[in-house]
C-alpha cells in the first residue's frame, strides 16, 4: 500500500501540476475566433479605454485573483523558495476555483527586498481583481500587507494573517457561546505573536474583546510596556503597538504567566509537543477554550488539553475536531469582495464573514467537538460570500451594489459551475 506522500508525488507528476486555463466563451469556428480575438476584441479595448471602469464588465479581471509569494515562509517547510513553493499555490487556485469560484493565478515572485516585491505586484495589477499574499516570512509580511493595501484599488489580503484570524475568531465565538461567556468580558491568551495572532489581536479587538485583557506573549515572553525589543521594531512590526493597549496588569513572563487564568487561549507559534504544557492548561479559568494551531504538531496535543481542564479544543489540522483552516473563509470573502468589486478588505469585512462562518455551524448545532463547519459543507462560501459584500458595501468600499439575494444568487452561480467543471475530469 502506497503512502499518502508517494501518492500524492506520483499523481502531481501525473498531472504535471493541479490547474490550467479553460476558455468560457464558445469556440466552434474561425467566425467564433474573429469575435473573440482579432477584428472583434478591438471595440471591448477601445470601450475600456475611453471609459475603465468597464474592464469589470468586459473582461474577466473581476473574477480574477493573484496568490503571491516568495517562498520564505511554506506552511511548516520553512524558507524553500519560490521554486518549491509553486505546489502549494496551485493547491491554493484549487481551492480558489471550487469552493469560491474564482479563478487564481499562482505568482511566486524571486525578489527578496521589499521595494522590488511591492513594485511587481503594482505593475501586475491591473490583471487582478484581488491580490492574496501567501506564506511569506515575517515581519516582511506586515510591510507588505501595510504598503500594499493603500497603494492600490483592489483588495489585498494575507490569508495567514486575516485569514487565520478570520477562522480563529468564528471558532472562539462558537465556543464561547457553548460555555455561556461573552467576549467583551473574557480573558484572552495569545500565544506566538506572528502573522496569525498578529492579525487575531485586531479582529478579536474589533468584534468585542478588552484590549486590557489579552496577554499576549512570544519568544521574548508576555508583551508589555517594558519591551524595549520590541519597541525598536516599531517601525517594521506591529507587535509594539500591542504592547502598549493590551495586558492591562502588566503581567510579566511568560507562557505560564499568560495563560494563568485566561478563560481562552490561541496560540500559533511554533510545532510542539510541550510548547503549552498541561499543568499550564490547569491554570486556566473554568470551562477554558484552546486553540492549538501549530501544524504539523499542534503546541499541545487535544487530549492532554482536555485531559488538564480544558473544555474546547481545536487545532490546525483536520484529523482532530474543531479544525481551524483558512480554506474556510478565503473563498468566500473572495468570492463576496469581486460580486461587488471592493476596492480593499477591511477588519470589519473579517469580522462580518468569521460572524457568517460562525453561523453556518451554529445553524447546524455546535458541541465541544464541532464548533466549525467543515469543507464539505456547501453552504459555507455563499454565506460567507453574502456577508462580506454586505460589509463591504456598509463600509462605502464596494464599487457594485448588490441585495443579499442578489450577492448570493452572483456566488452560487459562479461556485456551481466551477463546482460542473470540476466533476468533468
Amino acid at each position: 500500500m502506497t503512502t499518502l506522500a508517494e501518492r500524492s508525488l506520483a499523481l502531481h507528476a501525473h498531472y504535471r501540476g493541479k490547474i490550467q486555463s479553460a476558455p468560457k466563451v464558445p469556440v466552434t469556428g474561425l467566425a467564433d475566433y474573429n469575435l473573440w480575438y482579432t477584428p472583434g476584441v478591438a471595440e471591448p479595448c477601445l470601450a475600456i479605454a475611453a471609459e475603465p471602469e468597464r474592464v469589470w464588465e468586459l473582461t474577466n479581471r473581476g473574477n480574477t485573483v493573484a496568490i503571491v509569494s516568495d517562498g520564505t515562509r511554506v506552511l511548516g517547510l520553512g524558507d524553500i523558495g519560490p521554486l518549491a513553493g509553486l505546489p502549494v499555490m496551485e493547491g491554493k487556485a484549487l481551492i480558489f476555483k471550487l469552493l469560491g469560484g474564482v479563478d487564481a493565478v499562482p505568482l511566486m515572485l524571486a525578489v527578496s527586498e521589499p521595494d522590488a516585491f511591492c513594485a511587481t505586484v503594482a505593475a501586475v495589477a491591473p490583471t487582478f481583481g484581488g491580490i492574496n499574499l501567501e506564506d511569506i516570512a515575517q515581519p516582511r509580511c506586515f510591510e507588505l500587507l501595510s504598503r500594499l493595501r493603500p497603494a492600490l484599488d483592489i483588495p489585498v489580503w494575507h490569508d495567514d494573517q486575516q485569514g487565520t484570524a478570520t477562522v480563529a475568531l468564528a471558532a472562539v465565538l462558537n465556543a464561547l457561546s457553548l460555555v455561556g461567556k461573552p467576549l467583551g468580558k473574557v480573558r484572552i491568551a495569545l500565544v506566538g505573536m506572528g502573522a496569525a495572532n498578529v492579525a487575531v489581536y485586531r479582529l478579536l479587538k474589533v468584534a468585542g474583546a478588552d484590549p486590557g485583557a489579552i496577554i499576549a506573549c512570544d519568544a521574548g515572553g508576555t508583551l508589555h510596556r517594558g519591551r524595549r525589543d520590541l519597541e525598536a521594531q516599531a517601525e517594521v512590526a506591529p507587535q509594539w503597538s500591542i504592547c502598549l493597549e493590551s495586558n492591562a496588569e502588566g503581567i510579566v513572563g511568560g507562557i505560564p504567566e499568560a495563560l494563568a487564568g485566561a478563560d481562552v487561549a490561541l496560540a500559533f507559534s511554533r510545532p510542539g509537543p510541550d510548547v503549552i504544557r498541561p499543568e499550564w492548561i490547569a491554570a486556566m479559568a473554568r470551562d477554558a477554550i484552546v486553540i492549538a494551531g501549530a501544524n504539523p504538531v499542534p503546541e499541545i496535543h487535544p487530549q492532554a488539553a482536555l485531559a488538564a481542564g480544558a473544555r474546547i479544543v481545536g487545532t490546525g489540522r483536520s484529523d482532530f475536531p474543531n479544525q481551524v483552516n483558512n480554506a474556510l473563509a478565503f473563498p468566500g470573502i473572495f468570492r463576496g469582495v469581486l460580486d461587488v468589486q471592493a476596492r480593499t478588505i477591511t477588519d470589519t469585512m473579517a469580522v462580518a464573514a468569521a460572524e457568517a462562518l460562525a453561523g453556518c455551524a451554529h445553524d447546524g448545532g455546535i458541541c465541544e467537538d464541532h464548533i466549525l463547519p467543515t469543507l464539505e459543507e456547501p453552504e459555507v462560501a455563499v454565506r460567507v460570500a453574502v456577508a462580506t459584500g454586505l460589509a463591504a458595501q456598509a463600509e462605502g468600499v464596494a464599487r457594485r451594489p448588490g441585495t443579499a439575494a442578489e450577492l448570493e444568487a452572483r456566488a452560487r452561480t459562479a461556485i456551481t459551475a466551477a463546482q460542473r467543471l470540476a466533476l468533468l475530469w
